[in-house]
């Protein structure tokens, strides 16, 4: 119980409180300055997290994630997908620039390729490396694996499960676990039919946990849509899945 309150205290904090052993890691993509966000650990040689953040970029649930992975003993590195003078303002502008990422997955592979390498010049042990991402990020955990990036599991938050079916489903090494609200308005049957199938016709290790009464963003406080039990269950599944791929 006072775990729960203590857990619950932490994810209602502001993201200062975050912040504050967080390191802002500058990078490039051609001429597109990045800028990533590490834990305080960086340098050491740990097993590594890619965390991937919403459809607004960088907020406060990543860099929550960040904090508490650091904790369990993870390189934390959270990417900035999007680019320095990029930052979304409001939905209309975050659904127009997410939207391109996801039809343009290969430039989104690229991003998050780009991370991944600021992440091993952090100190990440190369084979030992995962990637999370929430909502827009879970699109790109799942694109990761898509992409048979050089990482051994991926984990997709309340992601847009969904390809455009005209891409061929391949071979899918990378170990995935697909963490599912029940009342998700935003995924439909077919997608969800959809992923398993590209998952089976991959041979993939996968999982799809579904939380029973959540909607779409219901492990972040912030949001109307946040179930604390749910949330806390997603989390602890999170960390079972990273203890069994990275240690």
């Amino acid at each position: 119980m006072i775990r729960s309150i203590l857990l619950t205290a932490s994810l209602m904090a502001s993201g200062t409180i975050f912040s504050q052993n967080l390191k802002t890691v500058s990078y490039q993509d051609g001429t597109q300055k990045l800028n990533g966000l590490v834990t305080s650990n960086a340098g050491k040689k740990l097993p590594g997290v890619l965390i991937l953040p919403a459809w607004k970029g960088i907020d406060d649930e990543a860099k929550m994630a960040a904090t508490e992975l650091e904790k369990q003993g993870y390189i934390a590195f959270i990417a900035d997908i999007y680019g320095e003078g990029n930052i979304p303002a409001d939905g209309d502008s975050a659904a127009k620039t997410s939207g391109y990422y996801k039809k343009n997955y290969e430039a989104y592979q690229k991003r998050i390729s780009l991370a991944l390498e600021q992440l091993k010049k952090n100190g990440a042990i190369s084979d030992k490396i995962a990637v999370i991402g929430y909502c827009f990020g879970g699109t790109g955990a799942l694109e990761s694996a898509r992409g048979s990036l050089p990482v051994v599991g991926v984990i997709s938050i309340h992601g847009s499960i969904g390809k455009d079916q005209a891409r061929k489903n391949g071979v899918i090494s990378t170990k995935i676990l697909v963490e599912n609200p029940a009342d998700d308005k935003s995924i439909t049957p077919e997608d969800y039919n959809n992923l398993v199938k590209e998952m089976n016709d991959g041979n993939a290790d996968w999982q799809i946990i579904t939380y029973a009464h959540s909607k779409h963003t219901f492990t972040d406080p912030k949001s109307p849509d946040y179930n604390e039990v749910m949330a806390k269950r997603a989390w602890n599944h999170t960390l079972m899945f990273l203890n069994e791929i990275l240690k």
